[in-house]
């Protein structure tokens, strides 16, 4: 089963994400984290089942989205996962520099359910083959 994770502190985004996941793909399993500490620890070690992708915010407390990037571009058993900022910002700068860092792709959080369920099939097509 592909292993989907979403490591955002945005209950209300999470729940709406793992609904819209849901229905694009019943089969996947879903996985949530609302801050990068919990996500390092399910990810420190090489045996654990890693997920297949990751959904990353930028704005997260404590731990933001581009070191948690950082992290997984960095640590060797996770440089393959492919991981996609998924953020409120529409800033260019802000997408140049996830790609940079080593992000798979850049999304800006849709304002409508049937956008993010459109943005999830896309992704999910792009990066599960």
């Amino acid at each position: 089963m592909k292993r989907i994770v979403l490591v955002d502190d945005d209950l209300d985004d999470a729940e709406l994400f793992q609904e819209a996941l849901e229905e694009v793909d019943s089969k996947l399993h879903f996985q949530h984290f609302d801050n990068a500490k919990a996500a390092f620890r399910e990810w420190s070690e090489p045996a654990v089942s890693l997920p297949d992708v990751i959904f990353l915010d930028l704005n997260l407390p404590q731990v933001s989205g581009w070191e948690i990037l950082k992290f997984l571009r960095q640590t060797s058993h996770l440089t393959s996962i492919p991981v996609i900022m998924y953020t409120t910002s529409s800033l260019e700068v802000e997408s140049e520099h996830a790609l940079i860092l080593g992000a798979n792709s850049f999304i800006t959080k849709p304002s409508s359910y049937r956008e993010l369920k459109r943005l999830l099939a896309e992704v999910l097509a792009k990066f599960l083959r």
